[in-house]
């Protein structure tokens, strides 16, 4: 199993401390969601019923590790937070600008009037913005 040193794509030594905490944090996130997957997996296969409510009560705190850890991401990251308070909790398809079937975030917000068909948000940086398309 690769390290935590051996998942960067960059030295860490031109990390910022910042940068290293998001990354442990992400990288946790990534195991916690592992493991609930896993103890998932796991519970459906077993044929013995205690054996699965055990496995589904650890998939269950591998969640609440999984909460906890995107919780801290959301206080310590203010894009995480956005994105969070914009999708979280809300209800009806997902539009093409990417908000709730109300065109409001997670806490009501109105979205951006929008334009012509074609048109974009000058504030909105997508894949093909950044290619110039």
């Amino acid at each position: 199993m690769a390290g935590a040193s051996e998942s960067y794509h960059e030295s860490q030594e031109v990390l910022s401390e910042e940068t290293q905490n998001r990354h442990r944090a992400l990288v946790s996130l990534q195991e916690e969601l592992e493991a609930v997957d896993w103890y998932q997996q796991r519970a459906d296969a077993c044929t013995d019923a205690e054996l699965s409510a055990i496995l589904l009560h650890n998939m269950r705190e591998e969640l609440e590790h999984a909460a906890m850890v995107l919780e801290w991401l959301r206080r310590t990251d203010s894009d995480v937070d956005q994105h969070l308070r914009q999708f979280l909790f809300t209800e009806g398809p997902f539009g093409e600008n990417g908000e709730g079937a109300h065109g409001e975030g997670a806490h009501g917000e109105g979205a951006a009037e929008e334009g012509p068909p074609g048109e974009t948000d000058p504030q909105r940086t997508t894949i093909g913005s950044l290619k110039g398309e």
